[in-house]
């Protein structure tokens, strides 16, 4: 059967990029990508989706990396006064709020509002421009943190071809080993090298905060808790009698499941 890799990814955010990537390096193995909704996270992961491109936050059940951080922008009418500053200053601003954000829930219905001069709307710059309102401007949000993008997966997917993913996207080359220094790829990124560490791993590492590799951890909503150095965290064994240096949690997902492409072989 033909090894697959599934990919979800909420709005806003295109694997484009390391998808070519992928494509011209693992040939042999498919990549699939589907677009979900910003709240089907988890249906994606409990279905055919071996790993997930999301927003910060995401289920602690789940492993996740930190890839960037999203600029926060508002919202405007083209005719807006506030559409000639570069950036705004919400709380020195005379103006109504449709939504504070970071992340509308109704994305459509909130610009609709934006648009018939309600008021302006805080949201990510990546939705922004992917809503494509051409009777709307955004500008940047003064003090604002931004939203995280995150890679996301449940131990019970974690293979080698996830490890492999994962290499692609924090900029790995072919050549390189997977302990060797990543770059994160992706808009606006954030100075970030933290993950979420595993709980209760059977490396003795446990709780948040504790070394992972760049393909296992946890990764929080706060920028104070990603503080796991990327790179494999080696002596800890991924399979019986392995010669491969383990990863946390990512690697003990791997007891029992394919090599390669975990749902797609299925």
């Amino acid at each position: 059967m033909t090894e697959a890799l599934t990919i979800a990814f909420v709005p806003g955010v295109s694997p484009a990029k390391w998808a070519r990537v992928w494509r011209e390096r693992f040939p042999e193995i498919e990549l699939r990508l589907r677009p979900i909704g910003a709240d089907e996270v988890d249906d994606a992961l409990a279905g055919e989706a071996d790993m997930v491109f999301a927003r910060e936050p995401v289920s602690d059940l789940h492993n996740a990396i930190p890839l960037w951080t999203e600029t926060a922008v508002v919202a405007m009418p083209k005719d807006s006064p506030l559409a000639d500053a570069t950036e705004v200053d919400l709380a020195t601003t005379d103006v109504h709020v449709v939504d504070a954000g970071p992340v509308p829930a109704d994305l459509a219905g909130t610009l609709d509002l934006v648009e018939a001069n309600v008021g302006v709307a805080v949201l990510p710059q990546s939705l922004f421009r992917a809503a494509s309102r051409k009777e709307l401007v955004a500008r940047a949000l003064v003090g604002s943190p931004g939203t995280r993008i995150l890679l996301a997966w449940r131990s019970e997917d974690a293979s080698e071809t996830t490890e492999e993913f994962i290499g692609v996207v924090r900029g790995r080359t072919a050549n390189s080993s997977r302990g060797g220094q990543d770059q994160t790829g992706g808009p606006d990124r954030a100075d970030d090298d933290g993950s979420r560490s595993s709980r209760g791993g059977s490396d003795g590492s446990s709780g948040r905060g504790s070394g992972g590799g760049s393909g296992g951890g946890k990764a929080t909503a706060a920028n104070s808790r990603t503080t796991a150095k990327r790179g494999a965290t080696k002596g800890t064994s991924g399979k019986s009698g392995g010669g491969k240096a383990g990863r946390g949690k990512v690697q003990r997902g791997m007891k029992g499941k394919p090599k390669r492409g975990s749902k797609g072989n299925r």
